[in-house]
């Protein structure tokens, strides 16, 4: 199960710690979550959903 936060963030604004600097036009939290659901992460929009969806995927 995976979030990205600071989804709502405007462009160009650093949020976080170094490690998590958006970096260029495609380094954005759209980007990222698409590719961990190409992964197979089970991505959710928002932390009050991860419960739901820990229920859903583990049955």
């Amino acid at each position: 199960i995976g979030f990205i936060a600071g989804e709502t963030a405007p462009a160009g604004r650093t949020m976080g710690h170094a490690g998590a600097i958006v970096g260029g036009s495609d380094d954005t939290a759209q980007a990222k979550k698409k590719v961990m659901r190409e992964c197979g992460i089970h991505v959710v929009d928002s932390p009050a959903e991860i419960g739901k969806k820990v229920k859903e995927v583990l049955g």
